[in-house]
């Protein structure tokens, strides 16, 4: 008799961790899907573009005077 009980308390408890579990991943799976992975991150992937330098021309370089 208590071997029966033993085990239809362990097969209750299975059970109750496979539907905690799966609740658990559906709940994870609607954060996912609510969430845009293609906007950039702030400050990630972003540079500043406040000094736009210029190469300077090479002297040494060939001349094309016309």
């Amino acid at each position: 008799m208590e071997a029966i009980i033993l085990i239809g308390a362990i097969v209750l408890v299975t059970l109750l961790g496979t539907r905690l579990i799966h609740r658990i991943n559906a709940r994870q799976d609607a954060r996912i899907a609510s969430h845009t992975f293609s906007d950039a991150m702030p400050g990630v992937g972003r540079r500043s573009r406040k000094h736009h330098r210029r190469v300077p021309a090479d002297p040494s370089g060939p001349a094309d005077h016309s």
